[in-house]
């Protein structure tokens, strides 16, 4: 009997949203002009991350006229790593592309990541190009952070790249079976391995309203991406500690190189060189006592397998 074949390849989109009501109509008319034109099936998973603009109202306007659109409310702010997992594990098709909903990463890249993907990639990752970017303090951090990140672990993540990439199914499955707490997915996905192609572009403008990712949620990301990613602060504080241990021997030959010389007279008793020494090792040992305690912490939320996020809602229910 001869296998059934499936007759159109089935690509999920997966968008993530948090407060972009000013937007979303537009991105996703955006989005279904250059979808419309390819002989596809196309399924859009909108990911609502606890919004309170009234973009929910407007997604299930949009799922009421277009039945390829599902909306995922998610119980609160959980972030948009999770936000992005969330989609991830909704998505049943054979390609699942992520982007963002505020028309920073263009639609008509969709074509050619699919082409990509067709011919044997399971990572089509977008590559943001840094020069469209003036020098500004977010760029600066972030020229640091992949610079650290890509010295202290053994991971490579690429510099500018975005949550705008197409995953195959192989590859999807893949960052579904990894179920840590804390997500770097840039990192995640980098880490598995499979074949891979990079993709530039140039970042247009938001068509409105200003980044959701303030410099509070850039830190815990870059947080989450060095410890989950590298024992190198751990490292740090004990390579500090063994200098002062270098420093502390060094300080003891020299005083018993005094007395054995009989230069008693120039062993001075001070309280600063005393009290400096004291300050600064102690000052290694808590610092070495938090590396160790954010570890132990991230250790605490991993074992109590909280989920990663929470749906209160799925429009339309399935």
């Amino acid at each position: 009997m001869p296998s059934r074949q499936k007759s159109k390849l089935q690509v999920d989109l997966v968008i993530p949203v948090y407060n972009e009501s000013e937007v979303i109509e537009r991105t996703y008319a955006d989005i279904r002009r250059v979808v419309d034109a390819l002989p596809f099936e196309f399924r859009f998973i909108y990911v609502d991350d606890g919004s309170n603009d009234g973009t929910v109202d407007t997604l299930r306007g949009i799922s009421a006229n277009d039945g390829r659109v599902t909306l995922l409310q998610l119980s609160r702010n959980f972030g948009h790593q999770a936000a992005l997992t969330a989609g991830m594990d909704a998505s049943q098709g054979d390609i699942m592309i992520s982007l963002d909903s505020d028309g920073q990463h263009p639609p008509e890249m969709i074509p050619e990541m699919i082409g990509l993907v067709q011919q044997g990639y399971d990572i089509v990752q977008a590559q943001r190009i840094e020069n469209d970017r003036g020098a500004s303090f977010k760029k600066i951090t972030s020229n640091f952070f992949y610079w650290l990140i890509n010295r202290i672990s053994g991971t490579q993540v690429l510099q500018g790249a975005a949550d705008f990439r197409a995953l195959s199914r192989d590859a999807l499955n893949g960052v579904r079976s990894m179920q840590e707490y804390h997500r770097f997915l840039r990192g995640m996905i980098s880490w598995m391995g499979y074949k891979s192609v990079i993709l530039p572009y140039h970042e247009p403008k938001r068509l409105a309203g200003k980044s959701k990712y303030s410099l509070g949620k850039m830190v815990r990301l870059a947080s989450d991406a060095i410890f989950s990613f590298s024992l190198a602060p751990l490292y740090i504080g004990l390579s500090a500690g063994f200098v002062f241990f270098i420093l502390a021997g060094v300080q003891l030959i020299y005083v018993l190189s005094l007395w054995l010389t009989g230069n008693t007279q120039r062993v001075e008793p001070g309280w600063s060189s005393l009290m400096g020494v004291l300050l600064i090792a102690s000052g290694i040992i808590m610092i070495l006592l938090g590396f160790i305690g954010v570890y132990v912490g991230y250790i605490f939320q991993e074992v109590k397998r909280r989920p990663i996020y929470l749906v209160k809602g799925q429009s339309p229910n399935e």
